[in-house]
């Protein structure tokens, strides 16, 4: 990523949000590096050295600011294919692949090279896969010593570290103090039951249209919406364990920040845990760039989001069983689909006591099984053949896969059309240019009857057709877009 320091001066100077994440400033006096909207005195121009990511400032040196937390800076979306890549990759440290099989095994999820990936990620990062997976480590580190109470080697080992040992000498190396100097006045956890986190977003965000969304679409006993906060059971398998809990979010009062509850019971795989609550909330998103392309569409609302999801396999069962049907009728089906196949939690928080079924129990069920839920035979067909697609690795339906391969493969399974794959596309693969140029609502709403005459009309929104998707389905005026792409 190029960066122009005079513009980027200006933007630490204004402490303008929009920047936030998209850079970092290191302070060559102090030896320090902050968020651009960091409420320290500004430094000098002289003084100031630009960075792309957290990783490329302390592999220069610099020790994080205490006070802005760099840490939580909302990271970023990239939608061209170099970019994309390097995302990925990012994506799979995030959630501790490079932790449990190095780079090799990124490379192998993500379908190139070992020697490939390294070259493009030092190339768009500025650092290497190593050194930003252990700044990403270190960080998480930080951010569980300053939030909470955990023990310290509980901290280390929920990290990603192979032992205390190795997280102290990092600390004395990186940020020349010891994790239990950082905990001077540790705070007090909210929450008995619970971890505490923030994630920051870039505003504007609408989160009552994004609240109001994800609870049209709650299953019974798995998620809810309580006033403004959302709550799930969630379930990840990492190295051959099964890991259940729960999560909540709300909006943080008075910070352009998501507060996140992290039940306990998770606290072995917290880096996928909040990887994926960044998937399902959309905090990467650049809400000013993508309204500059959308213009008279996101007008009426620019702090729209796209919800994705938490679990990938999730969403494609809600796609097969919402085609042809309205959500209401969808929703119920799945309430049938988790009470009869979902596992139940001993973990549960208020009313959720199922976690929706791993791809590996439904793969191995007779279609007549599935069937008697209330569906025609061809749709449990589709269900079935999805679960074992996902389970034997022929599909993936992680954020950051190769889109265009992923949705090929889905359209090889038995019932998943176009319509299909691209909403799993935008919500599971988090595609932001996922377009489902054939949905009744997308059509109604463009004033069109003919689906390649849709697709000529949204090549103005392109890369951000996901977005326009949200936007039409809520009523959004397209008038202006379209007749300026015809």
């Amino acid at each position: 990523m190029q960066l122009d320091p005079e513009t980027c001066y200006r933007g630490i100077r204004a402490r303008d949000a929009r920047f936030d994440g998209r850079f970092f400033v290191g302070v060559t006096s102090t030896g320090v590096y902050c968020r651009p909207v960091c409420t320290v005195k500004t430094p000098k121009f002289g003084n100031c050295l630009f960075f792309a990511n957290a990783a490329s400032a302390e592999a220069s040196g610099f020790r994080p600011c205490l006070r802005c937390r760099p840490e939580l800076a909302p990271g970023n979306a990239s939608v061209d294919a170099r970019g994309r890549l390097a995302r990925s990759a990012v994506q799979l440290i995030e959630e501790g692949v490079f932790q449990a099989g190095g780079l090799a095994e990124i490379a192998e999820q993500l379908d190139v090279t070992p020697r490939h990936l390294r070259r493009t990620f030092q190339s768009e990062l500025g650092v290497s896969p190593v050194e930003f997976a252990q700044t990403q480590r270190l960080l998480l580190a930080k951010q569980l010593l300053t939030d909470t109470r955990m023990p310290v080697t509980e901290v280390a080992f929920s990290a990603g570290f192979g032992s205390l040992r190795r997280l102290n000498a990092l600390f004395h190396e990186r940020y020349r103090l010891s994790p239990r100097q950082l905990r001077k006045n540790p705070k007090r956890d909210v929450r008995e039951d619970a971890l505490r986190f923030e994630l920051s977003f870039r505003p504007p965000y609408d989160w009552a249209g994004f609240v109001h969304f994800l609870e049209m679409r709650c299953i019974r006993c798995v998620d809810e919406v309580d006033g403004a906060r959302y709550r799930r059971i969630v379930r990840l398998t990492r190295d051959g364990k099964t890991h259940s809990g729960w999560i909540e979010i709300g909006l943080n009062d008075g910070k352009a920040s998501l507060e996140v509850f992290v039940s306990n019971s998770l606290k072995k795989v917290l880096p996928a845990v909040l990887a994926r609550v960044k998937n399902l909330t959309d905090v990467c998103c650049n809400p000013a760039e993508i309204n500059e392309r959308l213009g008279i569409l996101s007008a009426a609302n620019p702090g729209l989001r796209v919800p994705g999801t938490f679990d990938g396999f999730e969403i494609a069962v809600r796609a097969i069983l919402g085609q042809q049907v309205s959500v209401k009728a969808a929703r119920t089906l799945l309430g049938r689909f988790v009470e009869r196949f979902g596992a139940n939690q001993l973990c549960g928080v208020g009313g959720l006591t199922n976690a929706f079924p791993l791809a590996e129990e439904i793969a191995t069920l007779p279609y007549a099984e599935v069937a008697e839920l209330g569906m025609p035979e061809t749709r449990a067909v589709s269900v079935v053949e999805m679960a074992k697609a996902v389970a034997n690795g022929f599909v993936s339906l992680s954020p950051g896969v190769d889109v265009e391969d992923a949705t090929e493969k889905m359209r090889s399974l038995p019932g998943i059309g176009d319509w299909t794959a691209q909403y799993i596309a935008m919500r599971a693969l988090g595609w932001p240019d996922a377009f489902p140029h054939t949905d009744l609502g997308v059509m109604r709403a463009m004033g069109e009857r003919n689906p390649r005459r849709v697709l000529a009309a949204a090549e103005c929104w392109r890369p951000w057709r996901a977005y326009a998707v949200l936007h039409l389905w809520n009523g959004g005026n397209c008038n202006g877009s379209v007749s300026r792409s015809a």
